[in-house]
């Protein structure tokens, strides 16, 4: 998509030269110029996440900084990635945003929903979900959906797990490779920035 970035942010896990963050690149590219970044804790090679704020002052820095460039810009994180970019889309402009498995479940604890910030958004989302993720019961993830308020969509990976990959067992029962079932996220992903973006 012409004039159109993509502002990839990581999980807390594995930083942008992680090999299924690479992955995820590869997916998006079709569509628009992606740019990643890391966070500062990882950085300066810290394993654990910096508290909230700090994260969103991160990623609103990147954000400064694709902004000089006058494109349409779309936040894309996978897991925390994905919700501190929903947190910096209630203080900033953004045209759209990819949640590549929304940690909705604090440490998978369905009683610790977060969904407080998904409730106030009104910038449109796709979530793009594993059906074995127990960090996103589907069904929670159905409730919150419908109290949004924000245009959302949800692309389901079939037997995929937090990271969207689907066991080898089940990849050759259904015969399937992981790579064509990037290939089918890429393609959700794609029609979702087509509607969303009005291209």
């Amino acid at each position: 998509m012409d004039g159109t970035l993509l502002l990839l942010a990581p999980g807390s896990g594995a930083p942008s030269s992680h090999p299924r963050m690479q992955a995820f690149r590869n997916m998006l590219e079709p569509h628009a110029t992606v740019v990643a970044f890391d966070y500062a804790y990882a950085l300066d090679g810290r394993k654990s996440p910096d508290r909230l704020p700090k994260l969103i002052e991160t990623h609103r820095a990147a954000l400064t900084r694709l902004r000089q460039q006058r494109a349409k810009v779309v936040l894309v994180g996978k897991s925390m990635g994905g919700r501190v970019g929903c947190h910096v889309a209630l203080v900033e402009q953004v045209d759209a945003l990819v949640c590549l498995g929304y940690p909705l479940c604090g440490a998978g604890d369905a009683a610790k929903l977060r969904d407080d910030v998904l409730l106030a958004l009104t910038t449109p989302i796709l979530f793009v979900q594993g059906a074995r993720d127990r960090l996103c019961p589907l069904d929670l993830l159905e409730g919150v959906r419908k109290r949004m308020s924000a245009p959302n969509a949800l692309h389901v990976v079939e037997g995929g797990d937090h990271a969207l990959i689907v066991g080898k067992t089940e990849l050759k029962a259904r015969g399937l490779t992981q790579e064509e079932v990037d290939a089918g996220t890429s393609a959700a992903v794609g029609a979702f920035l087509g509607s969303a973006l009005g291209s």
